[in-house]
């Protein structure tokens, strides 16, 4: 199994622009692949039973039309669901997530390899004007995705399942989570972002996700 820095080098980060329904929006794009099938990655993405072990316990109607959540405050409709390659879904956040209704979605796109092994896709389109872009940059959600995408990759490799928190806590994990910041700030100006607030936002997006000892 890949160590933790080799799983941030195995995705390709990109961002670009799309659509949600509130407007015109910026994407963070994460891409890589997985040595497993795609029904088993499809499986992993959409059982709740599969999800609560790599990501978070998910409750809801899990079909298109219905609501989901996740124990960490996450919550959103499902949009589209076409098994095994496509799953789009509303996200919003926080008890005030409903003042932000169409400001951010996230899609995952799934494609068979030649090895049986698959091709993963995940677009989190937020809304131009939602208000942690001109502080964090795409390290505000691509930070979050990054540290999720090792739990998938651990979980589909049969390994033990990395605690999120505690991992983030430890030395390894906050070194993590600074390199991963400036993976997100890199992506940023090969985007076009001034580079000087590329840098502030990649200092702020460290400060959150490798806040100093307490």
């Amino acid at each position: 199994m890949k160590d933790v820095f080799d799983e941030l080098a195995a995705v390709r980060r990109t961002m670009g622009k799309g659509s949600v329904p509130a407007g015109e929006a910026y994407t963070i794009e994460l891409r890589r692949r997985y040595d497993a099938e795609i029904d088993d990655v499809w499986d992993a993405i959409t059982s709740p039973e599969r999800l609560r072990r790599w990501l978070q316990p998910v409750t809801g109607d899990l079909r298109p039309g219905g609501h989901f959540a996740l124990d960490a405050g996450a919550y959103g409709e499902i949009l589209t669901c076409e098994p095994p390659r496509l799953l789009k879904v509303s996200w919003l956040c926080g008890p005030d997530g409903d003042a932000f209704a169409g400001m951010s979605e996230v899609e995952v796109r799934l494609t068979p390899g030649p090895a049986d092994d698959t091709e993963f896709e995940l677009i989190h389109a937020a809304f131009v004007e939602e208000p942690l872009f001109p502080t964090y940059g795409p390290g505000a959600g691509g930070v979050g995705w990054d540290l999720s995408l090792i739990g998938l990759s651990q979980f589909l490799a049969g390994g033990e399942i990395t605690d999120h928190e505690e991992f983030e806590q430890s030395p390894q994990g906050r070194e993590f989570g600074r390199r991963s910041a400036v993976a997100w700030g890199q992506a940023h100006l090969a985007a076009g972002g001034e580079p000087d607030h590329v840098a502030a936002a990649v200092e702020a997006t460290t400060k959150f996700y490798v806040p100093d000892p307490t």
